[in-house]
């Protein structure tokens, strides 16, 4: 327990730059990702095709790869960046690919005649879109997104290789001066798992309760405009 809590404050400091990348990434993430998939309904062919290309690329190549990109290879092209930024960047560009297909999933979930139903009202598409389409996609996309971003809090870990001081880094650093590799690793699981189940208990729990609080209707019994029948 000694050499524990002489080692946990430098963990746990490590733990708060994980967490604060997570929630910068996945943000960043959630907007790009909700881009890519509005884009991909575009009635330019090229714009669709150059976002599938985005998509099928980011997740045909690992991560960790993307990462080493980032840093190592674009500042022979002049692009250099903080390893932190890099870090953030490579995580974003990566899960806003995953979340783009959640996104376009949810969104063609929703049945083609609330579309119908919010034209017929004289809805313009921007507003069928923001007052009926996404309010429902959302309420389909909660718990994938959730499922991400516990995901995304995991990955983080990768971003150690590109010498980001999150809890992953921390933990090499003190086990390679200290050669304490069973307490600081052991340490290190169990704070990973401390993080990462409440959030998992949330998800489930805001899954629930969106089940519970449905409000969809069926084409034949009403339309749905901005969270209110």
């Amino acid at each position: 327990m000694e050499a524990i809590l002489a080692y946990l404050p430098a963990l746990l400091s490590g733990a708060v730059a994980t967490i604060y990348i997570t929630f910068i990434s996945m943000a960043i993430a959630l907007i790009l990702g909700l881009g890519i998939a509005v884009g991909r309904t575009s009635p330019f062919a090229p714009v669709r095709w150059g976002l599938r290309a985005y998509v099928d690329f980011m997740r045909g190549t690992p991560l960790l790869l993307q990462l080493f990109y980032i840093y190592y290879v674009l500042p022979y092209i002049g692009i250099r960046m903080p390893a932190l930024l890099a870090g953030i960047l490579g995580l974003s560009l990566n899960y806003a690919a995953y979340l783009s297909e959640v996104y376009r999933t949810s969104i063609d979930a929703i049945g083609r005649g609330q579309i119908e139903a919010a034209r017929a009202l004289g809805l313009r598409p921007r507003h069928t879109f923001s007052k009926v389409v996404f309010p429902q996609a959302l309420r389909i996309a909660v718990a994938p997104i959730g499922n991400y971003f516990i995901a995304m809090f995991k990955d983080t870990a990768l971003v150690a290789i590109i010498s980001v001081k999150e809890l992953m880094f921390t933990a090499d650093q003190l086990s390679s001066t200290t050669y304490q590799y069973l307490i600081i690793y052991s340490t290190t699981f169990v704070i990973y798992y401390l993080i990462s189940y409440p959030a998992s208990l949330l998800v489930a729990f805001l899954e629930r309760r969106m089940k519970r609080n449905d409000q969809i209707l069926k084409p034949e019994t009403g339309l749905l405009v901005g969270g209110h029948v």
